[in-house]
C-alpha cells in the first residue's frame, strides 16, 4: 500500500513539473543608452507570466510592447519590426475593448533607473502551435517614453531604448 502511494505521489509531481517552463532573455542596449535588465517568461498551465527587471533606464514611465520580430540587430532595435497585432486591432490599453497582443502597457523606472512588471496573461503562450498566441520569435521592446494608450499604432512611446529577442 505505501509502495502504491508513494508511486502516485511522484507521477503527480513529475506531472505538475512538467505543466510548467520558463526562459530568461536579457534586455539588450538599444539607441545609445545603457539599459540592461531580463526577461523571464514563464508558462504555467494556460497562463503566461513575464517578469521583466530593466535597469539604467531614465527615471520615469516607458512604454512595454512585444513586436512582431525577435531581432534586435539594428542600433535603435527598428529590426524588431511593429507592434506584433495577429489580430489587427487598435493600439490600447491592455484589457479594454480596443487592444492588440503586443500592449502590454508601461513600467516605472524608480530614481536609480530600475523598473520591474509582472504581468499573467492566458493570451499568450510559449512555443504551442497557435499563432495568434505563441510568443517564440517575438520582441519586447522598452520605449524611452509613456504609452498614451490613444495615439495610433504605437501609443506615442518614444525611441527604443531596450530589446529582448524570445528565442
Amino acid at each position: 500500500m505505501k509502495l502504491q502511494t508513494l508511486t502516485l505521489l511522484a507521477s503527480c509531481v513529475l506531472l505538475a513539473a512538467s505543466c510548467s517552463s520558463s526562459k530568461t532573455y536579457n534586455v539588450l542596449a538599444k539607441s545609445e543608452t545603457k539599459t540592461g535588465g531580463t526577461a523571464k517568461f514563464t508558462q504555467d498551465g494556460n497562463e503566461v507570466i513575464m517578469n521583466l527587471e530593466v535597469t539604467h533606464l531614465t527615471p520615469g514611465i516607458h512604454a512595454v510592447h512585444i513586436h512582431e520580430k525577435g531581432d534586435c540587430s539594428a542600433p535603435d532595435a527598428t529590426s524588431a519590426g511593429g507592434h506584433w497585432n495577429p489580430s489587427q486591432k487598435d493600439h490600447g490599453k491592455w484589457g479594454n475593448s480596443s487592444f492588440h497582443m503586443g500592449d502590454i502597457g508601461n513600467l516605472v523606472a524608480n530614481s536609480e533607473g530600475i523598473a520591474k512588471l509582472t504581468f499573467k496573461t492566458d493570451k499568450w503562450c510559449l512555443d504551442c502551435v497557435d499563432e495568434q498566441k505563441n510568443i517564440i520569435g517575438k520582441g519586447i521592446i522598452i520605449h524611452a517614453d509613456e504609452d498614451d494608450f490613444k495615439t495610433q499604432p504605437t501609443g506615442n512611446a518614444g525611441g527604443r531604448v531596450g530589446c529582448v529577442e524570445i528565442k
